[in-house]
């Protein structure tokens, strides 16, 4: 400090003490009143003392300061720094304003007050301490001293939990281990309560061997610091827990230092144990895109100086990625240049995951409202504004521009509309929400269906509005009327069906009953339809069926019911009948209109009718009734001779009784054993060769007797019994053959008749061949014989039956040739090996030259082809000497044997063919 300066100060006239100390604290120079009062020598003993309030003057304004001594005591004074112009710390002044005044030492007192020190000095030795005022504001005389009790002055009003720490600094300092004792401590107030105190001091005096004399030190009430150093405490508490339940973090960036700070919440999130030291690093840990995307957010930001928000992607291995959400704001100076920057980032992989979620759940919606055809719409009650969805202009087939509901109802039909008007209404009103299903036009004309789901919505801050939903429901509309039709009609004519047959039956019955008139049910049967159906195949039958369909229809009148019962069966309802007698005139009209043959390609059809006629009475007053009754006498008509028609009568109902009987009688004849075999031979017409033999079916009844092969053959073979039948018949047939072959019999082959049904069976032809290999019956000595309808149809499946039989040399038989309906082109597809004429021709021959000359043609034909021909039937000898004429290979008859049983046809063959047996001596019908 310039020495001229120091004299100037000093020489100036002041009332006030004046010292002005070096940059340590001691003295330099004083003016006339400090020495007076020995200023000087005070501050020199006492400057440890004041080295913490140098330290608070050096950095600007005044500072209060007390030291002992003066004629009251103490002196009260202002210690400040002096600096020069480049700011440097040059000396302090310490002045004392009028030491001797008497209002001096208050002023000092009210300066230290409201500064918030305070100053006190304990005599060790006498333990006590002289304060410059108490803490507690409490007022006292100057020379009041507070015994300290070897310390428990200071610290007889501190805080409980607090006493500890500052007893042990205390002792600490007086046993020389600190050059500055320091504490800080709650101190109770007068009001109650606690008061939190800065309290600092040090040794000035010692004895010669270093025992403490004298402590001076300062008091400072902290209450305020402390309570803002809570509230901050609390507040960052309150900030990391917002930050933790938010997983955010914070960050800095100081642009002169270049260096990064890191909050733990943000390491956290990196999952990082220490901060990453430049950003370089920092940009590693992203994502390519991310780090692209921060680097020019950076440099925008400290180009234009405007905060910035970005998301970032954080790669974080097999735990997936790490989404984040950074926040940067910058601090810019009164110069405009960036100060610092702040930051923050937030953990949004969660919330990413979820608006993800909600993408997907969104598209998911959005995919399964297009493909299960849903729109929907929002409409104001008030304004009737409406606002569709994507998918609801697709379901109306219009694009997507604002439309309002009066144009869209536009296109509904007047029903749908009404019905949509008077729901909203309803609704509007209070109701509940409802279900429609309506029907509207597009423009190209195509109708839909949809099914509408109307409700009230009501939210808080918006309208009242209708949400509507929109299905598509055409295509279930469609496939309802598909069913529907399909329910109720036939596809193939296009008439009702047996359901729908019932019901409008039963309506009709009711209202004959009502009104007293006449009703009658035709059962309608199409006669040699089978046979054509399975010559020609199917699709000439469906043919067929509609063709007779519609000419029986166009013989009907309009009041008439007229529908497809099954197959090639119809059924009529004739209502309002002048007279029972008309049905039958009806029946001849049905029966006359597929008369004319119906011409197919080069394919001539024709058909014919067996009606059955029933008539509604007492006893017949429903459809089931009606239809037994019809049905019966339909099969009557096929009895009398078929394209006829019969009514009903009760010996009709008792043969489809007997149908029924015999066909449950049917299932489990086999396990009761009530089948059995006879045998009848076939001689050679040379008598050079021995007999064949065939096997015919009996059917024993316990109780009730024998039942003719012709009436239980047919109904087995319409419930599938047959082909157990069948495989029963060829097994105890080739059992037998063997057991006499074993005997020494001797006889050519047996054969066995075979149904349509079995041919049609796959396994069929295996089956043959292994039971043969069962009994060790050569499959050459068994022959097969087979009806006309059953070759008649050339499937994949008989041809393969075939084939198997002719690998293995089973001879094939056409058993009744010449009754059937189709061409002789079978012969050539098929290996027959032989014709059998039927009875009904051999037993005609001789009374007729043209049944005689057929007989003959059958020979011829079956020469020609390279078969043989057998005649059966033959009960006369001139027939048999006809037959031998026309050249007949083998004859089979009463003329040589009834069928016998096993033990008589095996003594037949014993004694020969020439041996007869008589006709009587056989029991087997």
């Amino acid at each position: 400090m310039d020495q001229g300066i120091i004299a100037s100060l000093l020489q100036h006239p002041l009332a006030s003490a004046l010292v002005i100390l070096d940059r340590t604290g001691r003295p330099l120079a004083a003016n006339p009143a400090a020495r007076e009062h020995g200023l000087p020598a005070t501050v020199a003993a006492y400057g440890d003392l004041l080295e913490s309030l140098r330290l608070l003057a050096a950095d600007g304004g005044l500072v209060p300061c007390q030291l002992p001594g003066g004629p009251r005591g103490r002196f009260d004074g202002w210690l400040r720094a002096v600096h020069d112009p480049d700011g440097q710390l040059l000396a302090f002044t310490l002045s004392v304003p009028e030491p001797v005044a008497p209002y001096a030492g208050s002023r000092w007192e009210l300066a230290l007050d409201h500064a918030g020190h305070g100053l006190w000095d304990w005599d060790l030795p006498r333990d006590a301490v002289i304060r410059s005022r108490r803490w507690d504001d409490v007022p006292r005389t100057d020379d009041e001293a507070a015994p300290a009790g070897a310390g428990s002055a200071l610290l007889s009003q501190v805080h409980a939990d607090d006493q500890p720490a500052v007893r042990a600094a205390l002792d600490a300092h007086l046993r020389g281990e600190g050059e500055v004792y320091s504490a800080q401590y709650r101190i109770r107030h007068p009001e109650g309560g606690w008061r939190w105190v800065l309290d600092r001091g040090r040794v000035v005096a010692r004895t010669v061997d270093g025992q403490p004399l004298r402590m001076v030190g300062t008091h400072t009430d902290i209450q305020v610091q402390k309570e803002m150093e809570s509230l901050l405490l609390e507040q960052q508490l309150h900030l990391r827990e917002a930050q933790r339940i938010a997983s955010m973090g914070s960050w800095s960036w100081d642009p002169h230092s270049r260096e990064f700070w890191w909050s733990p919440e943000f390491l956290a999130l990196l999952g990082v144990a220490t901060a990453p030291r430049s950003r370089r690093r920092w940009l590693r840990l992203l994502s390519a895109p991310s780090r692209t995307e921060l680097q020019r957010a950076w440099r925008r930001l400290l180009r234009d100086g405007k905060p910035a928000t970005l998301d970032l992607e954080l790669p974080r291995g097999s735990e997936g990625m790490l989404y984040l959400r950074l926040w940067m704001q910058p601090l810019l100076g009164p110069d405009g240049r960036l100060q610092r920057l702040l930051g923050q980032v937030q953990n949004i992989t969660e919330q990413h995951q979820t608006d993800a979620l909600i993408r997907w759940r969104t598209e998911l919606l959005n995919r399964v409202s297009a493909l299960g055809r849903i729109g929907g719409c929002e409409i104001e009650v008030g304004t009737r504004n409406m606002q569709w969805t994507e998918e609801c202009y697709r379901i109306h087939g219009l694009r997507k521009q604002p439309i309002t509901l009066d144009q869209a109802l536009a296109l509904y039909t007047q029903d749908s509309r009404d019905s949509f008007e008077a729901a909203l209404t309803r609704i509007a009103d209070g109701g509940l929400p409802e279900q429609l299903d309506l029907c509207f036009y597009r423009h190209s004309g195509l109708r839909i269906w949809v099914q509408v789901l109307i409700e009230l919505d009501h939210r808080d801050g918006l309208p009242t509005r209708f949400v509507v939903l929109f299905r598509d429901i055409t295509r279930e509309r469609e496939a309802n009327e598909r069913i529907e039709l399909l329910a109720h009609y036939d596809l193939l004519t296009g008439l009702p069906n047996r359901m729908l047959l019932r019901e409008q039956t039963a309506e009709a019955i009711e209202e004959a009953r009502d009104r007293g008139a006449s009703l009658a049910m035709l059962f309608i049967d199409l006669d040699g339809f089978k046979t054509i159906n399975d010559t020609f195949g199917h699709a000439t039958g469906d043919t067929l069926l509609k063709a007779a369909a519609a000419r029986l229809h166009q013989s009907l009148r309009n009041a008439d019911l007229f529908g497809r019962f099954s197959g090639d069966e119809f059924i009529v309802v004739l209502r309002d009948l002048a007279d029972p007698e008309d049905a039958g005139h009806v029946a001849r009209k049905l029966i006359a209109s597929l008369a004319e043959p119906l011409q197919r390609g080069d394919i001539t059809l024709k058909v014919g009718a067996s009606v059955g006629i029933a008539m509604l009475d007492d006893t017949r007053n429903d459809f089931d009734s009606l239809l037994r009754a019809a049905d019966a006498a339909m099969y009557a008509a096929k009895e009398a001779g078929r394209n006829t028609y019969q009514y009903y009568s009760q010996d009709a109902l008792a043969r489809i009784q007997r149908m029924l009987e015999l066909e449950h009688a049917l299932l489990g004849a086999i396990e009761r054993e009530e089948f059995s075999l006879a045998y009848q031979p076939l001689m050679h017409a040379a008598n050079d060769q021995p007999p064949a033999i065939e096997a015919l079916l009996r059917w024993h009844r316990p109780g009730i007797g024998y039942c003719s092969p012709a009436e239980f053959i047919p109904i087995a073979e319409k419930c599938g019994e047959i082909v157990r039948i069948g495989d029963w018949v060829l097994t105890e047939a080739c059992r037998q053959a063997a057991a006499w072959d074993r005997a020494g019999l001797v006889f050519d082959r047996i054969a066995v008749n075979v149904s349509a049904v079995q041919l049609r069976d796959r396994g069929f032809a295996e089956r043959v061949i292994e039971i043969c290999h069962a009994h060790g019956w050569p499959p050459s000595r068994l022959e097969l014989e087979l009806t006309e309808s059953a070759l008649i149809r050339d499937t994949e499946v008989l041809r393969h039956c075939f084939d198997v039989l002719e690998r293995h040399g089973v001879p094939l038989a056409v058993d009744d040739f010449g009754t059937g309906f189709s061409n002789l082109h079978y012969l050539n597809r098929f290996p027959v090996g032989r014709l059998k004429i039927d009875r009904s021709f051999v037993q005609g021959m001789l009374s007729d030259a043209g049944t005689a000359e057929v007989t003959q043609a059958i020979v011829h034909l079956g020469h020609a082809l390279g078969m043989k021909v057998v005649a059966e039937g033959v009960e006369t000898e001139q027939e048999e000497a006809l037959l031998r004429r026309q050249g007949c290979d083998e004859i089979q008859g009463y003329l040589y044997s009834r069928p016998l049983t096993p033990r008589d046809l095996a003594q037949f063959l014993k004694v020969g063919a020439a041996t007869v047996i008589p006709r009587e001596a056989v029991v087997l019908p």
